[in-house]
């Protein structure tokens, strides 16, 4: 579902989507993130764009590893606030045991996986968690848009 607003002359877009818990779906919700990013102004090439394709990946590559319960789906939400110049971005999934850290790891681990949250941390302004009621939670990240519109690297 998407759709935009007009608060006191201001437009917010909104996208929300569904998808399977898996890496499939993990991908699908980063393409649909980048179309997402180009239709608002952000072309696929633009810093903003690729910050929110990465922070989009690493988040939902973490509800298919670390948030996946059987017959649950996670939950992509894109949110673009024009006055504020931030887009929000939310990752929804159905794990309410599993919590990220508060706090990205001080220095990479050596191992193959642990970077996503370091990532995540470095690309955008703040993040953090909200439990979901009844069940799951919510993994969101906001990044500027400040002086980016249009602007290829």
């Amino acid at each position: 579902m998407d759709g935009h607003t007009v608060l006191a002359g201001t437009t917010i877009h909104t996208l929300t989507e569904q998808f399977t818990s898996s890496p499939r779906g993990a991908r699908l919700a980063r393409r649909v993130a980048v179309r997402r990013m180009e239709a608002w102004g952000h072309p696929p090439a633009s810093d903003v764009s690729c910050a929110v394709a990465l922070v989009v990946g690493e988040l939902t590559a973490n509800a298919v590893r670390h948030g996946r319960v059987p017959g649950h789906d996670f939950r992509l939400r894109l949110r673009l606030d024009e006055a504020s110049d931030v887009i929000r971005i939310e990752v929804t999934d159905a794990a309410t045991t599993r919590r990220p850290p508060t706090t990205p790891p001080t220095s990479p681990p050596e191992g193959e996986s642990g970077r996503g949250l370091l990532l995540v941390d470095v690309l955008s302004e703040r993040w953090g968690t909200t439990p979901r009621h009844p069940l799951g939670k919510t993994i969101w990240a906001e990044i500027s848009t400040a002086g980016s519109r249009g602007q290829l690297t």
